[in-house]
């Protein structure tokens, strides 16, 4: 079953084609990259489909209903989490940190908080961290509770833009072998964006190759860069 399709997508601002008609499917379970250099319109295209921007043109589909970016979005994106490459965390623990994305949903008894909350801890290899302050972890540790913020309300469709791109490599190996587990124990579809190819290669089921608003070729990693080969 396709978890996202995305149609004939376009977004302008003041007259620049950022995303130029850009059509590509994502299947259930799947771990899908969008590989390009910066500029390319990476992360323009996963706000849209973080419905935190309105296309210019073109439509998407979430598990095969198309989405409605003029009506209230906000319990189909209960159904997303969003991992952005500047982590911005709250003054205060991290347990506080990771729990208050179900704290404002209100639907959620202290007990099940709890238990979502250490769950995920586990998860992201940050058991122990519940009541250090998150303003005072390392850059690895505070990505990691960023990917647990989003998480913990276990959404189907977890979005990451470039989400390694700031770590060390100690930190970027451990965030990859997270996402990895991740998404082949719970079966989470998965839509990250990354300018680095052997990362791109390590994760990917598919690549998308992003460059100049457009996407350029679709495939395994192997089958996109061998036609990219034969371009050359």
């Amino acid at each position: 079953m396709k978890a996202v399709e995305v149609r004939g997508l376009s977004k302008e601002y003041s007259g620049r084609l950022v995303l130029r008609d850009v059509t590509f499917d994502v299947h259930e379970g799947e771990f899908f990259v969008l590989l390009g250099p910066n500029g390319s319109g990476k992360t323009t295209l996963l706000r849209i489909l973080d419905l935190l921007e309105e296309p210019t043109a073109g439509k998407v589909f979430f598990e095969g209903e198309e989405v409605d970016y003029s009506k209230e979005r906000a319990t189909l994106r209960r159904k997303i989490g969003m991992v952005f490459q500047q982590t911005v965390l709250f003054d205060m623990s991290v347990f506080d940190n990771v729990a208050y994305p179900l704290k404002i949903r209100g639907d959620l008894a202290k007990a099940e908080i709890e238990r979502k909350v250490a769950r995920v801890l586990e998860d992201v290899e940050l058991r122990g961290f519940e009541r250090k302050n998150a303003l005072s972890l390392s850059g690895g540790e505070a990505q990691r509770v960023a990917l647990a913020q989003a998480l913990v309300a276990e959404p189907k469709l977890l979005l990451l833009d470039e989400p390694t791109a700031n770590l060390d490599p100690k930190n970027v190996s451990i965030v990859e072998g997270i996402l990895s587990r991740l998404n082949r124990e719970k079966k989470t579809t998965v839509i990250m964006t990354t300018h680095n190819m052997f990362q791109a290669e390590r994760l990917a089921h598919r690549v998308a190759l992003l460059n100049e608003g457009e996407i350029r070729a679709i495939g395994s990693f192997r089958d996109v860069f061998g036609y990219q080969s034969r371009l050359i």
